[in-house]
């Protein structure tokens, strides 16, 4: 007889939970974690610009103005995201202030929401041991943890999408309606959340998954009609009365803007959002689509260190490919084969309910995760677009790897081949955390004589990887120097790759599977705790804050209270400027014209063009005139009230060439990193 998954403890007649899978011990622990990894960074750093503080400025327009409908950032329309998000900031900000704190409170209360779901789900499916590791591995994965850095909404749809996930498929195993009703709730949500994607991908999952397990013919039970009515009550509203706010004017230049002939919301919602940038046609031209290699390694790197075991997931998976197989039917048989003789009825009908819910996770997730990660290999795409793939994945991953140490018999061939494969990658993990661990160690011991510097920026390189359009380009542009700063968390980090791999290979070695995980788990959040203080050391680079600091210092004296505030770029470039001075900002130099080329800088030709979050709002009629040419700027530098102006890096030397050349006297107040902050009067 083949091994299979119902050689497991959890699954025996005498089924006992084992004290770590206590409920009140287990959340207590996972609570810890992600206090330590996820709350506590939730004050620091600052708002950064570009993104994180665009979206900032969205959520706190909505506070000033009262309108919960229409996005405004800067004064100008934002129609390509849908409001949740805004929503859930504008709230905190109501209640906490505007800060970092508030900002980002709503992403990381969507990860605590996926581990709690993580565990449920999990737990229902594997066992404890599997629900206690997918909620641990959702907490210290390196790609959850990263891209929680700053306001994007991929774990709030993650969570909304997941429900609706469960919401379905404990629908049609209990019977129960109300499940259907979670589900069309959830997915709803989810479209506030992020968009279209989420009836896509819901669809896309579910749909083959009826079709394999023939459950399509229960289609009456699954309320179709009261859970559209109740879908759309729910996620129509707001796209219904953002539409009548926001009409077409007409376009006659097709895709591209003319002043007061604009697209409206539905098309630039529903066809440049969606549809034109699933094709790269959407217009601005402002994504990228990461090289095929990147993009799948990438994966690897997300779910880091969960991927080490992804090698014997699949391992396991393949030996039991016959038994999943025929579990996936509705009334499986071959289930009560297998089954102790000594189990009472109740219990084995209960048993055999617990593998089918197993067995149709597995393919559900599975289906999930995968159209997802095809979806965005063929569309544009970034890192964290297929997050939602990841709780699949780490579900998966979870519930095979409690289930290899849990297995107390069955063919020895699994069970070994398994175990192999997770002592090789402990073993993988512990050369790297070697490796990693001497070249840290390396780094302090040469840096060890050089000053510590505040302002990392400064001491960066610059090297332009992928043009700067991943989230992680910036890690490319460290240099010798630039460690100096990052001494503390390079030690933790040294410390914690050379011990905590070690422990969990020597663990693992000795049988002690569950204290092997988590000591992987846990390295992974002492990791994470030291990349969020390396994080920090980033701030003046990554965020204006201290130049907002500098203005609102000089505004709150007397004759400075009136003042203008210009960015020289686009909105993005000094948006926590904007955020943490709260006055609108003009902007210089073509942010509204697509098309107008950039001055040559280091790293870009004077005939490249750059595209803006501006350009469709900017067209409306009633948009504030906030744009400036060169020109204008000049004529205005000097006159009335005082100016300060901000200036990023690669505009700097074209912005002192034409003020010198037309007399114009520039007084730096401050320099921070590769930004410039002046004024045009002396203080």
């Amino acid at each position: 007889m083949p091994a299979h998954d119902f050689h497991i403890a959890s699954d025996s007649a005498s089924e006992t939970r084992p004290i770590y899978a206590s409920p009140v011990r287990v959340w207590t622990l996972l609570l810890l974690v992600f206090f330590a990894v996820h709350f506590i960074a939730l004050f620091s750093p600052a708002l950064l610009d570009d993104a994180d503080s665009t979206h900032a400025n969205a959520a706190q327009h909505i506070v000033t103005s009262g309108n919960w409908v229409t996005l405004y950032v800067d004064g100008i329309r934002y129609l390509e995201k849908p409001p949740l998000p805004y929503w859930l900031a504008a709230i905190d900000y109501r209640i906490f202030g505007y800060n970092v704190f508030a900002t980002h409170l709503p992403m990381t209360l969507g990860v605590l929401a996926c581990a709690v779901l993580a565990w449920f789900w999990t737990r229902h499916a594997y066992g404890d041991r599997a629900g206690f590791y997918a909620a641990l591995a959702i907490l210290t994965s390196l790609g959850v943890f990263l891209f929680t850095r700053f306001f994007i909404p991929e774990s709030l749809l993650t969570f909304f999408l997941a429900l609706s996930l469960y919401g379905f498929l404990t629908g049609l195993e209990d019977h129960k309606s109300a499940r259907f009703y979670i589900a069309y709730a959830s997915l709803a949500i989810a479209v506030l959340a992020k968009g279209l994607i989420a009836p896509v991908f819901f669809v896309a999952a579910v749909v083959p998954y009826l079709l394999i397990t023939g459950e399509w013919r229960r289609w009456r039970q699954m309320r179709l009609i009261t859970g559209l009515l109740l879908f759309l009550a729910i996620a129509a509203p707001w796209h219904i009365l953002c539409a009548l706010q926001n009409p077409d004017h007409g376009n006659p230049h097709g895709n591209i803007p003319s002043p007061g002939h604009v697209h409206g919301f539905l098309y630039f919602y529903f066809i440049n959002e969606h549809v034109l940038r699933f094709l790269g046609l959407r217009y601005p031209h402002d994504y990228n689509k990461q090289p095929w290699f990147a993009y799948w390694f990438g994966l690897l790197v997300w779910l880091f260190p969960w991927s080490l075991f992804l090698p014997a997931a699949i391992v396991r998976v393949w030996r039991n490919r016959q038994i999943f197989i025929s579990d996936l039917r509705y009334n499986s048989t071959n289930t009560i084969e297998f089954l102790d003789p000594r189990q009472t009825a109740q219990a084995a009908s209960s048993l055999a309910a617990r593998l089918r819910f197993r067995a149709r996770t597995g393919l559900l997730l599975g289906l999930f995760a995968a159209f997802i990660l095809i979806f965005f290999a063929i569309s544009t795409n970034q890192e964290y677009y297929t997050w939602p793939a990841w709780f699949a994945i780490l579900i998966l991953i979870s519930g095979s790897l409690g289930m290899i140490e849990e297995a107390p018999e069955g063919d020895p061939r699994w069970i070994n081949a398994s175990s192999r494969w997770l002592t090789s990658m402990h073993a993988a993990f512990a050369v790297i955390g070697v490796a990693a661990a001497l070249a840290l160690t390396w780094g302090l011991w040469a840096s060890r004589h050089l000053p510590f510097v505040p302002d990392i920026g400064t001491l960066l390189a610059h090297r332009a990887v992928g043009g700067y359009s991943l989230a992680t380009s910036h890690f490319f542009d460290l240099t010798g120097p630039s460690f100096a700063a990052l001494r503390l968390p390079a030690a933790i980090a040294a410390v914690t790759l050379l011990l905590g791999p070690l422990t969990a290979w020597v663990l693992r070695r000795r049988g002690h599977g569950l204290e092997a995980t988590t000591s992987v788990a846990f390295t992974a959040a002492v990791f994470l705790i030291a990349a969020h203080i390396a994080f920090e050391r980033f701030q003046p680079m990554l965020s204006s804050e201290a130049m907002a600091n500098t203005i609102n210092a000089i505004a709150s004296t007397s004759g400075n209270r009136h003042y203008q505030l210009i960015i020289y770029g686009d909105q993005s470039d000094g948006s926590s400027v904007i955020f943490y001075t709260h006055h609108q900002a003009l902007l210089a130099h073509g942010s509204k014209n697509y098309f107008e080329p950039r001055p040559a800088s280091p790293g870009h030709s004077a005939e490249q063009t750059f595209g803006s979050s501006m350009i469709w709002g900017s067209d409306y009629p009633d948009a504030p005139h906030i744009f400036l040419a060169d020109p204008q700027l000049l004529a205005m530098w000097g006159q009335g009230s005082r100016i300060f102006l901000f200036v990023p890096g690669e505009f700097h030397d074209h912005v002192e060439q034409i003020m010198a050349a037309n007399g114009k006297k520039l007084y730096k107040l401050q320099e921070l990193s590769d930004k410039t902050l002046y004024t045009d009067h002396p203080l």
